[in-house]
């Protein structure tokens, strides 16, 4: 009753724009399938990214990792350190690429490889000014890699950061770049095969980095990206405008800022159907709570879906598409049920777009005040996840 839907073809349609867009000779696309790929399925993503050219994969967790390896034999990428022996011996044995961020980090690895006989590739994480993992003194990064490149067990594979923003409206991106190439000028980077640092906002709003030649893309393969919008055109938003532009002019702001228009198309649907639709009359209440009053005699739509599907109670009040018409949702978001005020063009059967063409991924994130990343990640996994291409299912997942 409730299906994600991923459209294989939309899928293959942003992977080649962004192909095409990255087509320089050596140039690695890292798909980052982390979060069950955003909480949009993981085995079902990576199977249409591998038929279409992509091989380099990244995950967040050990946990998702030996997953993944389970089901692709294709290159995959840690993108967290691990110090803990076992968890690393394992990872190991399941020829999963590494992150180092410490000297410590550094050690165990060439330890446990040793042990096992195993030969281990190596990404080095630089932290630029998240202030979250990675290396940050110059002297230490180049101990690690020079290191490291004595290892015969171990090859550096790859040296990469994250950013912080977009780099649209603050300085933030340009100075964590200008602080790469100074904590990195100890080492000869030419040396390491795969440099990234960029993410997909990096893609859309900056030219290519000279000496990177790679990058990790997550959400915006499935037609996403978090871009500030512009503003609308009126008299608030003009004076807005020019301050915001008399600041990045003051301040120097994204030197390499770029208009790249990618023409993306979102690649997943949430849907479920009307279960019922009732009249009711003018002073009833609608839901636990006795919170919704009805002001007048009206329809109302139920609809099995709820927080323990994903759709949370910061969706309390807002929209879905039943017909191609917009209904707004009354009383308060059930555990497994929402109620939507309708009218008699409404019946038990009906498709209900939550996530969609008509009412984006975008959309319902604004409204219920989070990202693009935290709303797909909302889905939870008993929903299930139904791939089609040209209209056709041609796979449904579901997992218990």
């Amino acid at each position: 009753m409730n299906e994600l839907i991923i459209n294989k073809n939309d899928l293959v349609h942003n992977i080649n724009i962004i192909k095409n867009y990255e087509k320089e000779e050596n140039y690695t696309i890292f798909a980052v399938v982390k979060g069950n790929a955003y909480g949009l399925g993981v085995n079902e993503f990576t199977k249409v990214l591998i038929d279409n050219g992509i091989n380099n994969f990244a995950v967040a967790s050990s946990t998702e990792a030996i997953n993944l390896r389970k089901n692709i034999k294709e290159k995959i990428l840690l993108l967290t350190p691990y110090i803990n022996e076992e968890i690393l011996s394992n990872l190991i044995k399941n020829d999963i690429t590494l992150t180092i961020d410490s000297v410590k980090g550094a050690g165990l690895v060439n330890e446990i490889s040793k042990k096992l006989n195993k030969k281990v590739y190596a990404h080095i994480k630089i932290d630029t000014g998240l202030c979250r993992l990675g290396l940050y003194d110059k002297m230490q990064i180049k101990e690690v890699v020079e290191g490291l490149r004595k290892k015969q067990n171990i090859e550096v594979e790859g040296i990469f950061t994250h950013f912080a923003t977009d780099g649209v409206y603050d300085v933030s991106w340009d100075n964590q770049y200008a602080k790469f190439q100074e904590l990195t000028s100890e080492i000869d980077l030419m040396k390491i095969p795969i440099i990234h640092l960029g993410r997909s906002q990096t893609l859309l709003n900056h030219s290519k980095i000279p000496f990177a030649n790679g990058i990790r893309l997550g959400i915006i393969l499935y037609g996403y990206n978090t871009t500030p919008k512009p503003l609308p055109d009126d008299l608030i938003n003009k004076l807005r405008k020019l301050k915001r532009e008399w600041y990045k002019r003051k301040h120097h702001i994204s030197k390499t800022i770029t208009d790249v228009e990618l023409k993306l198309k979102p690649a997943f649907s949430l849907y479920s159907e009307v279960m019922q639709v009732k009249q009711i009359k003018k002073g009833s209440f609608v839901g636990y709570g006795r919170i919704y009053e009805a002001p007048e005699d009206m329809y109302v739509a139920i609809i099995p879906i709820g927080y323990a599907d994903g759709f949370n109670t910061r969706n309390k009040g807002r929209q879905v598409v039943i017909n191609n018409k917009r209904y707004s949702l009354v009383g308060v978001i059930n555990m497994g049920m929402i109620i939507a005020k309708v009218d008699e063009n409404v019946h038990a059967g009906d498709k209900v777009t939550l996530i969609g063409e008509e009412l984006t991924m975008k959309e319902a994130a604004s409204y219920m005040g989070t990202s693009v990343y935290e709303g797909s990640c909302m889905i939870n996994d008993w929903v299930p996840r139904v791939l089609v291409k040209d209209g056709e299912i041609i796979e449904i997942e579901e997992r218990k």
